[in-house]
């Protein structure tokens, strides 16, 4: 063996880097071993070309490497695509930032010049990310590489936009619509409520024939400006006699009518609300229903207009505290209490966002139609299933899909109008130079750029080849990918995007292909730390994925993720769990040095002959683990995979193979064997680790040999009889060593020990011996089908066994437990006493007589262990 410590950093790094060259990640990387009409594909959640890997990206792709690692090895051609997203708001305002820092905003370099500025930082920034997947030693086919703004991909959103549009199904309106200040318009789920502290402001609107006044209450009075109405419930008897009579807007004395409308609620504030249709979501459906005014009172920066009077000019939330100090000074204000409510906020810049009427671009509804129909047929299948309950509950609800956005960064919308005929007429061609109804050559394309979530939604389609026209066909994609790879086997994904993307996918994918873009949605849950708590730079609790591969490895990393990602459940991520692992890694080293002090080099199970009894128990269990494992890689559930083989490797290989193999070193080779089979099952979850004890047992350098990435995945999964015989075997020498502690011999050797047993056979008990006599550290170990005599014995599931304790001096032994016995009863008196006493019952604290209650049935326990070896030694 190759006297060299195994350095996880520097291995896995070279490893990976021999990999990508080799192309073993690619469609074809396993080619050799390849089976016809087997093929899988994966998509990666094209990660933003802004970010940095968090944790939540570590388990996604750790989950899809293990999951795509499997296939390729069991003869899958097996495509993972991966890919980058331009991620439209949130790399605009990272250059925006960068620029302002130099004191120039974009509007002053312009348009274009601002796009050169975010490509070249994109070309900087895009490799961040996709470097630090490589040390994850994720293996998607990298040379297949895409970004959600490359030319081919370009080309198929027009194709989409276009067919849409032309369908009817893209339209384009003035509808109420969320909007940032900052970032434009935002679609519903873009949106992140919460709750805040704030105040409820109860205003007098007087009547304008002068015979009084009503009390309205709101939380944003910088709004009223826009009020066209104010309303009352048609039921409520305390305001049957206002409907229809006029107020005038306070500061303004502006006329407008009180209506009635049964969105009202009677039990809430003053049972009298305001209408501004322009700048409230449930105000526009009542303007709608009263063919109300829709007034804004501010522009798209915020900033109040000339309906605000005086305060023109000021930005809104700024404006709020000064409108009210005005309204406070001409008495209109009656009264300002607390509030709490949900406000929302941009999910980027954290904005707060206004209801607000603009003319946007949207996606009808019913694109989605077809893809709930089908997926609620069973077409698609979540894992868990709990998910299509989520998905149904959201789909139910879903409105248009607001796909406009007011950025420079993006695809841009392709939408052109003429200025002379105002015709408006949606193209795949980049550069029309005249309108096609009257040929004027006045035309301009809407400045708008698309939603990033639509191109996104087009990624499990897009990048097989879909509207890409010939661009990079036969390096980015091939012709008979859509044939191949679509639908997609699998998606894998955190399930906080199943609105943002997944559904979207499906709705798109069902659209223009007439199937559903999976067959299996597999939404994992959130990482948290070792309390259940959220990770959060302000908790300081964030584990650094990149950090922890540097610290422990990669294979560690990725193990103590898959090992805890039980289906729907939060994963609680913490050293000790790494360090559990980190034991794992060490313990499969070991078992290598162990069988190379025995034999230089161990064949390949292909073809390979196991002739010994160990040998084939040890085969029996690495065909039961091969079972579970795939059975449970089937079924996506990786916790339980990789738990089976914890136990395999570190229970029944290290813990009893490789002791049980130095009571018979014929077994050794055949040992070695099943361990490099047993590193091909770990592969897809500890990469480097498996490929570097591979080859240290096959006597062969990755340098000079191919991978275990491209080897075949076991398969066996026959059980033996020998399982059974092992089984008597490890429950004798439990027993013995159980029965050598009761004499205090517990770890020397003894002279004599029997095991009684029914029905087993002169061959079988020749077998036997010398692995318990060898492991249970007896000198003669003899069957027998009596009780013996003057010995202590244990009773164990399939025997039970004997020490003759003629030739030992039991009178130490004895005095000990006595003296325990005796100690034990004294405690047992104590505790006993104070909790037979009322008075301390009465007072002492309950934790108090919590612990005294556990401590006397533990003192008990003790003690019947204590009469049970007192009873035993003196028979």
């Amino acid at each position: 063996m190759s006297d060299n410590k195994y350095n996880p950093q520097e291995t896995e790094s070279k490893y990976y880097q021999i990999w990508e060259e080799r192309k073993y990640f690619e469609v074809d990387g396993n080619k050799a071993i390849q089976e016809e009409n087997k093929n899988f594909s994966i998509m990666m959640p094209p990660p933003n070309v802004t970010g940095r890997l968090h944790i939540g990206h570590a388990l996604t792709f750790t989950l899809q490497d293990i999951i795509t690692r499997y296939k390729r090895m069991d003869g899958y051609k097996t495509l993972w695509q991966p890919g980058t997203d331009h991620a439209g708001i949130a790399t605009q305002n990272v250059v925006e930032k960068q620029l302002l820092e130099q004191g120039i905003t974009k509007e002053e370099i312009g348009r274009e010049a601002f796009l050169e500025k975010v490509w070249e930082w994109k070309e900087e920034s895009a490799g961040i990310m996709t470097e630090q997947l490589r040390k994850m030693g994720v293996s998607p086919a990298w040379e297949r590489e895409r970004f959600t703004m490359d030319k081919g991909l370009q080309k198929s959103v027009k194709e989409a936009f276009v067919h849409l549009y032309n369908e009817g199904l893209i339209v384009r309106g003035n509808y109420m619509v969320n909007w940032c200040t900052h970032d434009g318009a935002l679609s519903d789920i873009e949106v992140e409520h919460e709750e805040e502290n704030g105040k409820f402001y109860h205003m007098l609107y007087h009547f304008a024939d002068g015979s009084g006044s009503v009390e309205v209450a709101t939380t944003r009075p910088e709004t009223y400006f826009g009020d066209t109405a104010v309303m009352v419930h048609p039921d409520d008897a305390r305001y049957k006699d206002i409907i229809g009579k006029e107020v005038l807007l306070p500061l303004l004395d502006k006329k407008i009518k009180i209506i009635a409308d049964s969105y009202v609620d009677m039990e809430f504030g003053t049972g009298v609300v305001k209408v501004t249709p322009a700048h409230d979501q449930n105000d526009y459906e009542v303007g709608k229903r009263h063919d109300l005014e829709f007034i804004t009172v501010f522009d798209e920066k915020g900033i109040l207009n000339d309906y605000a009077g005086e305060f023109k000019g000021l930005e809104r939330l700024e404006a709020r505290e000064l409108i009210v100090k005005r309204l406070q000074g001409e008495g209109y204000i009656v009264k300002i209490e607390d509030h709490v409510h949900q406000v929302g906020h941009c999910y980027r810049c954290k904005n707060v966002v206004e209801p607000y009427i603009s003319k946007q671009w949207f996606v009808r509804k019913e694109v989605a139609d077809k893809s709930i129909e089908k997926t609620n047929a069973g077409e698609a299948k979540f894992f868990p299933p709990h998910w299509i309950n989520s998905y149904n509950s959201w789909m139910g609800e879903l409105r248009d899909w607001c796909i406009s956005r007011q950025l420079w960064w993006g695809h841009q919308i392709p939408v052109f109008y003429c200025d002379e005929c105002e015709h408006e007429w949606a193209t795949e061609n980049e550069h029309p130079t005249e309108c096609p109804k009257c040929a004027s050559k006045n035309i301009k394309q809407d400045p708008d750029v698309l939603d990033t979530w639509f191109s996104s939604a087009l990624w499990p389609f897009s990048t097989l080849g879909w509207g890409n026209g010939d661009t990079e066909m036969d390096r980015l994609f091939q012709s008979q990918d859509m044939k191949d790879f679509y639908p997609n086997s699998l998606l894998i994904t955190g399930f906080d995007i199943l609105f943002f993307w997944v559904a979207r996918m499906m709705m798109m994918g069902e659209h223009f292909n007439a199937e559903l873009p999976f067959k299996h949605i597999y939404l994992h849950a959130l990482v948290r730390d070792e309390h259940g708590q959220k990770m959060s730079k302000s908790r300081g609790n964030v584990i650094d994925p990149l950090d922890m591969v540097n610290k422990y490895s990669a294979d560690i990393l990725r193990f103590t993720l898959a090992v805890s990602a039980a289906q729907g459940r939060d994963i609680r991520m913490s050293q000790d769990k790494l360090e559990q692992n980190r034991n794992f890694t060490n313990k499969l080293y070991n078992a290598s040095k162990y069988l190379q002090m025995n034999a230089d080099t161990f064949p390949d199970m292909n073809g390979f002959c196991i002739n010994t009894d160990l040998g084939r128990y040890i085969m029996s269990r690495l065909n039961f683990a091969t079972k579970e494992v795939r059975s449970y890689l089937d079924e996506y559930r990786f916790n339980d995979a990789a738990l089976t083989m914890y136990r395999f490797l570190w229970n029944e290989f290290c813990d009893w193979g490789i002791e049980l193999s130095k009571a018979d070193k014929a077994s050794i080779i055949e040992l070695g064997a099943i361990f490099k089979e047993a590193m091909k099952l770990l592969h897809p979850f500890m990469p480097f680790i498996t490929e570097h004890l591979y080859h240290e047992l096959s006597g062969t350098s990755l340098d000079d040999s191919d991978s275990i990435m491209i080897k075949k995945f076991p398969h066996k999964t026959k059980q033996r009889k020998e399982e059974k015989t092992f089984a008597i075997i490890m429950d004798a020498i439990v027993s013995i060593r159980r029965a050598k502690v009761l004499v205090d011999l517990a770890n020397q050797k003894i002279q004599k020990a029997y095991v009684k047993i029914d029905g087993l056979s002169e061959k079988e008990k020749t077998m036997m011996l010398p692995f318990i006599a060898k492991l249970a550290k007896v000198e003669t170990v003899e069957f027998t089908d009596t009780k013996i005599e003057n010995a202590v014995s244990d009773i164990a599931d399939t025997c039970e066994t004997f020490i003759p304790t003629d030739s030992i001096d039991l009178t130490p032994i004895i005095n000990k437990l006595t003296k325990q016995d005796e100690k034990l009863q004294k405690e047992i008196a104590k505790l006993n006493g104070m909790l037979n006493n009322e008075r301390f019952v009465a007072n002492a604290p309950a934790d108090v007589l919590e612990k005294n209650r556990e401590a006397l049935n533990d003192a008990q326990k003790k003690r019947e262990k204590v009469l049970e070896q007192l009873k035993s030694l003196k028979v």
